[in-house]
C-alpha cells in the first residue's frame, strides 16, 4: 500500500502542489492511502481535487482511503457536504476561508 502523506494547507492556492502529489498515483493498481493528520487549512478546491482522485481511482476499481483525518479536513469535508446538499454555491466559506 501507497501511503501518501497530504500536505497541512489544502488551500486553493496550494491545489496544484496537491495535484502533483497525487497524479503518479493516479492509475497505481496497488491501495492508497492519504495520511491526513496534518492537514490544518481546507478549500473546497482541495477537497474537490481529493474527491475527484478517490472517485476516479474508484471507477477504475482502485482501492484509495483516507486515514488519520485532522478535524479541519473532517470539518471542511462536512460543511462542503452540507452545503451542496442544500444547493449553496461552492464559492462560499469553507471552514473560515473562502473557497
Amino acid at each position: 500500500m501507497a501511503e501518501l502523506s497530504l500536505q497541512s494547507d489544502l488551500g486553493i492556492e496550494h491545489v496544484g502542489e496537491l495535484h502533483q502529489v497525487l497524479l503518479p498515483h493516479l492509475e497505481d493498481d496497488e491501495p492508497v492511502s492519504l495520511v491526513a493528520d496534518q492537514v490544518q487549512r481546507v478549500h473546497a478546491a482541495g477537497l474537490q481535487l481529493l474527491h475527484a482522485f478517490v472517485r476516479d481511482r474508484s471507477v477504475a476499481g482502485r482501492h484509495t482511503t483516507v486515514t488519520l483525518a485532522s478535524s479541519a479536513l473532517v470539518n471542511a469535508a462536512r460543511q462542503l457536504a452540507l452545503a451542496t446538499s442544500l444547493g449553496v454555491d461552492n464559492t462560499q466559506a469553507v471552514n473560515g476561508d473562502i473557497a
